[in-house]
């Protein structure tokens, strides 16, 4: 009896799981998902994340991202207008703005990632053939005023007029987006921005570039150089002629103050001198005798030498 209950409802069971599985589906936050009837979309795209009914075994769905999904194409050797051939690395980022149209027009995202290949490329490389080497690599004219001089100088020894950028790499890269933008809408996508990821030279530009960049920038370390050294020199020579300034100056404080000593100095003596000029005058001989002889010293005097008075007079000794 039990056994004739339980059959029917494995059997429904395994009836309904696959029913509500192929009835219901979710969608999450991330994705958008376009329904099809034998092959054909059912209204609109589901945007909306939640829990969704569909017709059973009849309708499928199809998911695609909602989120922003990036490209990265393959580098492409492309010539410049001046004839300079470079490798062209770019990338972009976009997303599903219809997933409608998407679906109707490409299907899959890997299709979509093959389109963009052709349609990034192709204005890519219209864009870059149309100018010169160094718009594609240069975004502005800033260059240092002692560099601009320095090349001006030598613009004769190189050869080519020194550039001046109008367009610039980042005018190139909105143009390309601008480009891609008009042709990609049709495919309910929307790009969001494309950018140059890298720009090489191909060996032989590569060369003829590294060689002149070596150039300049040996020119313009000279001059530097230069400019140091001569600023070096003034500022040696003006500390030279300060050393001198303060010496001089040093040099007449000292004679200055030398001179008021031996004014004061000899003040001292003629006021000494002043009080009794013969004991100052004794005085004198004695200091005399004593810088001038010594136990080996013989001196030979007349009786009338002023050296000698001191020596008769008995009475100023005693004195």
């Amino acid at each position: 009896m039990k056994l004739k209950i339980l059959i029917p409802v494995i059997i429904i069971l395994i009836i309904s799981i696959p029913l509500a599985s192929s009835t219901f589906y979710i969608v999450n936050e991330a994705e958008q998902v376009v329904i099809t009837e034998f092959g054909k979309p059912i209204g609109q795209p589901i945007v909306n994340a939640g829990l969704k009914i569909k017709t059973p075994f009849i309708q499928q769905v199809h998911r695609f991202e909602k989120r922003i999904l990036e490209w990265d194409g393959s580098p492409n050797q492309i010539p410049t207008k001046d004839k300079k051939f470079i490798w062209l690395d770019t990338t972009a980022r976009w997303r599903i703005k219809d997933a409608l149209q998407f679906y109707q027009a490409l299907g899959t995202e890997i299709l979509a990632q093959s389109r963009l290949d052709d349609i990034i490329d192709s204005a890519a490389r219209d864009l870059v053939t149309a100018q010169f080497l160094i718009e594609v690599v240069r975004d502005s004219n800033r260059v240092l005023t002692l560099d601009i001089e320095i090349l001006e100088e030598d613009e004769g020894q190189l050869g080519d007029p020194l550039e001046e950028i109008k367009i610039g790499r980042e005018k190139i890269t909105q143009m390309m987006h601008e480009k891609v933008q008009q042709t990609v809408p049709q495919y309910g996508i929307e790009l969001i921005d494309v950018q140059i990821k890298r720009i090489n030279y191909v060996d032989e530009v590569r060369e003829k570039v590294f060689t002149r960049m070596i150039s300049e920038r040996e020119r313009i370390s000279e001059k530097y150089k230069s400019e140091g050294e001569g600023e070096a020199a003034n500022i040696s020579g003006q500390k030279q002629k300060e050393l001198e300034r303060i010496q001089s100056e040093a040099y007449k404080e000292a004679e200055q103050i030398k001179g008021a000593a031996d004014a004061q100095a000899i003040q001292i003596y003629a006021d000494a001198h002043g009080k009794d000029p013969e004991f100052f005058a004794f005085l004198q001989t004695l200091e005399t005798y004593r810088k001038s002889t010594n136990a080996s010293t013989k001196l030979i005097l007349t009786t009338d030498s002023e050296l000698y008075k001191y020596l008769k007079n008995s009475q100023l000794i005693r004195r």
